[in-house]
């Protein structure tokens, strides 16, 4: 078993595992974007950004330079775009699936609701019933 091939891997998604992180790259699939271009773009403070950045750089995920006194950065290649893409088609399946069931889920309520409903009902009228028998 090649543990430090899954070890590498694990540290990958371990990177990609930040909200600010995943929402960067996705802003940099439109292409090479200056740093002041994310920060209109994300609700963070400029700090934030840059620990974000600084992570995706050492990774090699991203790519920085130097235009004058603005650094813009890039993705690093097409297939962290294929990944991200790929992440959208499993959430999407997934969350479908979650609405699927979530949806079977209210209509057993429901249903269970109104038998519950129709049982109490046909209990009230035995019980009505049975006190108007007899005494």
């Amino acid at each position: 078993m090649a543990v430090a091939l899954y070890q590498a891997k694990a540290e990958f998604f371990r990177m990609l595992g930040h909200p600010v992180r995943i929402r960067v790259l996705e802003l940099l699939q439109a292409g090479p974007t200056p740093v002041r271009g994310l920060l209109a773009e994300l609700e963070v403070e400029p700090s934030s950004l840059s620990q974000q950045l600084a992570v995706l750089r050492r990774s090699g995920i991203v790519t920085a330079t130097r235009e004058g006194s603005t650094v813009v950065y890039a993705l690093a290649g097409g297939d962290v775009a294929d990944l991200l893409r790929a992440a959208r088609r499993i959430l999407t399946g997934l969350l479908a699936d979650q609405n699927l069931l979530l949806a079977e889920l209210r209509a057993s309520s429901e249903r269970a609701g109104s038998e519950r409903t129709d049982a109490e009902r046909a209990g009230s009228d035995r019980t009505g019933s049975e006190r108007a028998g007899p005494e």
